[in-house]
């Protein structure tokens, strides 16, 4: 075990609260194996701070390196939604090797997180949570948190339901429960709100905004039929939101998702997960050849067009790159839905019409001050020329705009996640068409002049 990680589990053995999530880093930092070996010098307790912290990498892999009595105990032992997520993380044997070892109603409880995907409501929901019947009062509500509170992830939200069935038909904050009369009925307290409630099936970025929305700790998940099935934290909500982010903004990069902090990532696996992305876009960088290729001739005829052919690309690329990172985050804070398209479209038309007018009208600026100034000479037509390059950008910078506005909702519509609209994609996207756009105004401007 190398220093570090006898350094985080002495100070964890010190002040267990404070340093639980330092072990956990630290352990997440070695190899499965390595892991195991230092969860096994832990007390069990504190072998279970450290897996149900989300800094614990691969805690999964860490478990399915232990013996399996002694994987069992801490599985059973550890947070529903933790122990959940890191069963997933196994492979199928060992995963069913391990519930094997539980107790039937562990191995049934984790059995139902499990099927739920990672990133829905009912895949980030744990089974740990209060509820008490409707019949119950203040005192016997009270009597019954202080029996359970240390099995149960939270305490901050109690959930009334019906005696049978499990149906939820009310909520009441700890605060609301501690203030009141202790013979007073805990059903009173909830004055006949509805509670705020979310379906197993719904996304993790539901999960945030109800819970967002409404200031609360947690959300309940139900049923069809309104039944509880578990509860979704706020932090567990953030812990999701941050690795959904991350992943995003990875991929937004033009790079394929880390499954591990940046500098835990061994060498190879970084080649992998860049590599890949950069020769889809070096191929697609071709197709700018292959057009510039197809005006040839036009090049030879009017070389100074070629001078600016950076500013056009670039200018395209950086307005489409600014819409598909405005539409992306507003699809993924729902401020936009797939069928908002057409409304994206009307404004995102005038929008890059007039941003393109600002660039033109700044290029024309830039090119006739040169040519006043002797800076450079772009001959006798040069008018013509800054004409070209102005039209150029109001061109090229509304498609680009409108282009990078749409590609998220094309890749929604076809079920990628929007965040694959890559800004080096988006880019390469524009380039292309870009320089179609450039010559083509160019041929209808100086043709019968320099063309």
């Amino acid at each position: 075990m190398n220093k570090l990680v006898s350094s985080a589990l002495a100070l964890f053995h010190a002040d267990a609260q404070m340093r639980a999530a330092d072990v956990a880093e630290a352990l997440g930092r070695l190899s499965p194996v390595a892991a195991a070996a230092g969860l096994s010098k832990l007390p069990p307790d504190k072998a279970v701070a450290a897996l149900d912290r989300p800094e614990f990498a691969d805690a999964g892999l860490a478990l399915a390196a232990l013996p399996v009595d002694r994987a069992a105990a801490l599985l059973r032992d550890m947070s529903a939604d933790r122990a959940a997520d890191s069963l997933a993380e196994m492979s199928d044997e060992d995963r069913a090797r391990l519930l094997a070892a539980l107790s039937p109603d562990v191995r049934e409880a984790l059995g139902r997180l499990l099927d739920w995907p990672e990133d829905s409501a009912g895949g980030m929901m744990t089974t740990e949570y209060v509820a008490v019947p409707c019949t119950a009062t203040v005192s016997d509500t009270l009597r019954h948190i202080r029996a359970i509170e240390r099995t149960r992830e939270t305490i901050y939200s109690i959930y009334i339901i019906e005696p049978q069935g499990e149906t939820l038909i009310g909520t009441v904050s700890l605060r609301r429960l501690v203030t009141a009369d202790p013979a007073e009925a805990v059903m009173t307290l909830t004055r006949g709100r509805v509670p705020v409630s979310i379906a197993p099936d719904a996304s993790r970025d539901e999960a945030a905004r109800l819970i967002r929305r409404h200031d609360l700790l947690a959300v309940p998940v139900v049923d069809a039929q309104n039944r509880m099935l578990g509860i979704v934290t706020v932090d567990d909500v953030l812990d999701a939101i941050v690795e959904a982010q991350t992943e995003r903004a990875q991929r937004f990069g033009g790079v394929e998702a880390l499954d591990r902090p940046y500098l835990d990532t061994g060498f190879a696996t970084m080649i992998k997960k860049r590599a890949g992305w950069l020769c889809a876009l070096f191929l697609s960088e071709m197709l700018t050849a292959s057009a510039m290729q197809h005006f040839e001739g036009e090049l030879e005829r009017a070389i100074t067009l070629t001078l600016f052919i950076p500013l056009i690309m670039s200018s395209g690329g950086n307005s489409g790159s600014q819409a598909t990172s405005l539409i992306i985050r507003a699809l993924a804070l729902g401020q936009v839905r797939l069928r908002d398209w057409w409304r994206v479209a009307l404004r995102e038309l005038p929008a890059g019409l007039v941003l393109g007018a600002i660039l033109g009208v700044v290029g024309v600026a830039r090119i006739t001050l040169w040519q006043q100034l002797g800076f450079y000479d772009y001959g006798v037509h040069w008018a013509l020329i800054a004409l070209t390059v102005g039209s150029g950008l109001v061109g090229i910078v509304t498609f680009g705009s409108l282009a990078g506005s749409m590609l998220p909702f094309l890749l929604q519509r076809l079920g990628f996640d929007p965040a694959s609209a890559s800004a080096p994609f988006v880019a390469t996207l524009v380039d292309v068409t870009g320089l179609i756009i450039y010559f083509s105004i160019a041929l209808v401007i100086l043709s019968g002049t320099l063309l």
